[in-house]
């Protein structure tokens, strides 16, 4: 069985809404906006791209990523080299791009699982808020790799719902503090 694992900018009030730049969203940007940069603090996002066999997308953060990130071959060679696996109701195999690598539409959460059982390494979910939400619901979700700066937005979109359920426990595998605040936090979902 592969491993599902969610990577996320999170505020610490949750939110992970448009974390680079992406227009539309009142703190756009908010990740590099008065924080200081420390590359070790991104190391993770690094090691995630040798880890990762494959990267799984909602359509919408599909749509914000496939026009960019083909394009980004210092910063993403290895998401780029991957296959890629877009969750969509609505997206049809003419509205994908064809200079991203192999990807592929998948229409729920049940394909989700199936992939899940499938022969390969680690799948790793960037962005895709209402995805990352319905996968966490839906107990797909393996392990969160998190990177928690220190800002409260206040709205936007969340990483985790507001669903009512029952509680689940995280077994905290890997963290660190680093000196402009941000806090790496790296849990594995315990079963």
């Amino acid at each position: 069985m592969r491993t599902l694992i969610t990577t996320a900018f999170v505020s610490l009030d949750g939110v992970m809404e448009a974390p680079g730049g992406e227009p539309g969203y009142r703190n756009s940007g908010w990740t590099f906006q008065g924080i200081e940069f420390d590359p070790a603090a991104y190391e993770l996002k690094g090691r995630e791209q040798e880890e990762a066999t494959a990267m799984l997308l909602g359509r919408v953060s599909y749509q914000a990523f496939a026009p960019v990130w083909p394009g980004m071959t210092a910063e993403f060679a290895g998401y780029n080299a991957m296959p890629k696996y877009v969750v969509s109701t609505t997206l049809q195999q003419q509205d994908l791009v064809s200079n991203w690598g192999e990807i592929n539409i998948l229409r729920s959460l049940d394909e989700v699982a199936a992939l899940k059982q499938t022969e390969g390494g680690a799948i790793i979910v960037h962005g895709s808020a209402a995805l990352n939400r319905a996968l966490s619901d839906a107990g797909l979700i393996d392990r969160y790799h998190l990177l928690v700066f220190p800002v409260l937005l206040g709205a936007g979109k969340r990483l985790f719902s507001g669903t009512d359920k029952d509680k689940q426990n995280l077994k905290l595998i890997e963290s660190e503090s680093y000196g402009n605040g941000i806090q790496k936090l790296v849990y594995d979902v315990v079963r």
